[in-house]
């Protein structure tokens, strides 16, 4: 075997080498990536859920309010009645 294609076949085989060394480590770059994204999503649902409860937390305690408290609608949010100055 001549030089020429000793060094041929070697620069062949690294580069063959370089080339499935760099797809195995995208793909593990990726499914990284990806289980990443998974755990985002899965504290995003937790969040959201937590919000949910929290909601209808407030909602109950509301309704249990206005059972024992009578609300009536403060002067300012109903149109038409002016608001007199009293000390000018």
């Amino acid at each position: 075997m001549s030089r020429a294609s000793k060094l041929t076949l070697a620069a062949t085989s690294l580069g063959t080498v370089g080339v499935i060394y760099f797809v195995h480590w995208a793909q593990e770059q990726e499914k990284a990536n990806m289980h990443k994204g998974v755990e985002r999503d899965m504290e995003k649902q937790r969040i959201r859920h937590e919000r949910q409860a929290e909601f209808e937390l407030q909602r109950r305690l509301e309704e249990e309010y206005r059972k024992l408290q009578t609300v009536s609608p403060s002067s300012e949010d109903q149109p038409g009645i002016a608001i007199q100055n009293r000390g000018t």
